[in-house]
C-alpha cells in the first residue's frame, strides 16, 4: 500500500529530476507549505503511471503557455530540454496553445523560450516559409480536420449550414488546421494532447470532449487522454481538470 511518505519521496526525487537536486524553493512561498505542493504535483500528479514523462511535460508547458504563466513557464523550458524535448518541438507546443488563448500572447510566451535557449546558446532552426496557396491551406486544412475529427467535423459550429459562425470558421480550418497543424516539430498525436491540455486549462471542456476523441484518431489510448487532463491540474486548476475528465469519461466510456 502506497503511504503519504512514499508520495513525499517519489516528490522529491521527481523534483530533482526536472530542476535539480539543489533547486530552490519558490519565492516567498513558506517551506512547509512549498514541500506541501511539491507533494501534490510532483508526487501525486507527476509520478502517476501511463504517461510518459515528455508527455507530461508537454501537458504542462501546454497549461504554463495557454494561460500565460511566464515565471513557471521559463522554469519548465528548461528542465523540457533536459527530458529530450527539442527548441522546436517547445515552439510548437506553445504556439498550439496559443491557437486556443490567443496569439497576442505569442510575444510574451516566446520571449520566455527565447530567454532560456539563449542561457543555453541554442538557437532553433528557422522552419522554411509555407508556400501553400490559400486554396491549398483550406483544402488540406479540411483534410486534417475530417482525418482527426471524422463526422464531427461537420457538427455543431463546424456545421457549413451555420451562416453565423460560418463568417469565422472557414479561416479556423484554413491556418488552424491548415497551417498550424502542418508545421514541423510535433507528431499529430502530440499536437492532439497539447490540445487537450489547452482546452482543459482554458476550461473548455466541450472541446476536450472532441479533441479528446480525436486524440484516439491521433494515435492516442484513452489513457494518455486521462493523464494529460490531470497532469494539468496543478498548473491550472483540479476543478477545470475534474470538469474535462468528465467530458472525457461521457465522450471516452472506459
Amino acid at each position: 500500500m502506497t503511504t503519504r511518505e512514499d508520495i513525499r519521496a517519489q516528490a522529491t526525487a521527481t523534483r530533482s529530476k526536472l530542476f535539480g537536486a539543489n533547486a530552490p524553493a519558490p519565492q516567498h512561498v513558506p517551506a512547509e507549505l512549498a514541500d506541501l505542493l511539491s507533494e501534490i504535483t510532483h508526487g501525486a500528479v507527476w509520478s502517476r503511471p501511463g504517461l510518459a514523462m515528455a508527455d507530461r511535460m508537454l501537458a504542462t508547458l501546454s497549461a504554463l503557455a495557454a494561460n500565460v504563466r511566464l515565471a513557471p513557464l521559463k522554469r519548465h523550458v528548461g528542465s523540457a530540454l533536459d527530458l529530450g524535448l527539442t527548441p522546436v518541438a517547445i515552439q510548437e507546443i506553445c504556439l498550439q496553445s496559443l491557437l486556443y488563448s490567443g496569439f497576442v500572447n505569442v510575444e510574451d510566451v516566446f520571449t520566455v523560450l527565447g530567454e532560456v535557449f539563449a542561457a543555453r546558446a541554442l538557437t532553433p532552426p528557422e522552419a522554411p516559409r509555407d508556400a501553400a496557396s490559400l486554396e491549398e491551406l483550406s483544402a488540406r486544412g479540411a483534410d486534417k480536420m475530417n482525418t482527426l475529427h471524422g463526422a464531427r467535423a461537420q457538427q455543431g459550429y463546424a456545421d457549413p449550414a451555420n451562416t453565423t459562425t460560418a463568417a469565422m470558421y472557414p479561416a479556423a480550418i484554413r491556418y488552424g488546421y491548415g497551417a498550424l497543424w502542418f508545421r514541423p516539430g510535433l507528431e499529430m498525436r502530440q499536437r492532439a494532447l497539447v490540445s487537450v491540455a489547452a482546452f482543459t486549462s482554458l476550461r473548455m471542456a466541450e472541446q476536450v470532449r472532441k479533441f479528446g476523441q480525436s486524440a484516439i484518431n491521433a494515435g492516442a489510448t484513452r489513457a494518455e487522454i486521462v493523464e494529460t487532463i490531470i497532469q494539468t491540474a496543478p498548473y491550472s486548476g483540479f476543478p477545470p481538470a475534474l470538469n474535462a475528465l468528465a467530458a472525457i469519461g461521457e465522450a471516452l466510456p472506459g
